[in-house]
């Protein structure tokens, strides 16, 4: 198998000085995109195409999380700002582009259909989780739920590529994978006051918290005492470090009816660097390493 360098080669499409120099680009999702390369390099029919797809569909995803952090408040701000945003915008429309020009040079129009239509489902998740967001019509494990499938989505598309055992188990390590990123970024977003709103803790309180809670989270009047204080007494770090021990046991099941133990020796080595990353290897237990 060909070492997994898709960080590397994309650097030439993500480095440019004046993107640097303005805006903050989000990080790649490398858990997800190295499970992808593992599973195409697995086998013959697609292993020469490995890096180009998972290349492409890095830009793709990067393309949509960086068109993901523009403010759409209409407020005048000061010339720095805007010009961070428009070069988001920007930024974003370029990464998205270049999947098609790496996959047209290659022959691959097929693989440019697919990942559009994969694009138009993400977008269309998206827009429907907003609006549920916005209307306050939504559960905390429906927030979670459809967090996950934003995340899996675009590498769902491959189910149809792969074969076999592999194929039959791709939607659910990918998700499962997906749900393990979204959780700790959860526990995160749970640890910061700041990144409280709209978060899973949030709509659990929503749920759960009395009317003049809910009251003070509807109106976003929530100071960070009082945030912190939500946090303690609702127990949601608990209930998250639980979510993280399901989704990774659940990942095990589904991982260890792969019939490669190289590959499950890959996805292995992913999720442990995922849980040891965050700094989270104690909520969950590492996966099994015998067959």
């Amino acid at each position: 198998m060909k070492p997994y360098r898709i960080s590397e080669i994309a650097q030439k499409y993500v480095e440019y000085d004046m993107i640097q120099s303005h805006t903050e680009l989000p990080a790649m999702s490398s858990p997800r995109l190295r499970a992808l390369y593992a599973f195409l390099n697995q086998q013959q029919s697609v292993a020469k195409h490995s890096e180009l797809y998972t290349l492409v569909i890095s830009l793709v995803q990067l393309g949509m999380d960086t068109h993901d952090l523009i403010d759409t408040d209409e407020t005048k701000r000061p010339e720095p700002e805007m010009r961070a945003r428009q070069l988001n915008v920007l930024a974003g429309d370029y990464f998205s582009a270049r999947f098609y020009h790496l996959l047209s040079q290659a022959g691959q129009i097929d693989m440019v259909s697919k990942i559009s239509g994969a694009v138009c489902e993400v977008n269309r998740l998206k827009v429907n989780l907003y609006m549920r967001m916005r209307q306050l019509k939504i559960s905390a494990e429906d927030y979670l739920t459809q967090s996950v499938q934003l995340r899996s989505t675009l590498f769902q598309l491959f189910t149809g590529v792969l074969e076999g055992n592999p194929a039959r188990l791709w939607s659910e390590v990918v998700g499962g994978i997906s749900r393990c990123e979204v959780v700790l970024d959860e526990i995160e977003r749970s640890e910061s006051p700041v990144r409280f709103d709209k978060s899973w803790a949030y709509w659990h309180v929503l749920q759960e918290g009395t009317e003049e809670e809910r009251q003070t989270l509807a109106e976003r009047s929530g100071e960070t005492a009082f945030i912190a204080g939500l946090v303690d007494k609702y127990e949601v770090r608990r209930l998250l470090a639980a979510k993280l021990k399901q989704s990774v046991e659940a990942f095990k099941a589904a991982a260890g009816r792969l019939e490669s133990d190289k590959l499950l020796g890959e996805l292995n080595q992913i999720v442990d660097g995922l849980l040891n990353g965050n700094g989270n290897s104690g909520y969950a237990p590492a996966l099994n390493k015998t067959r």
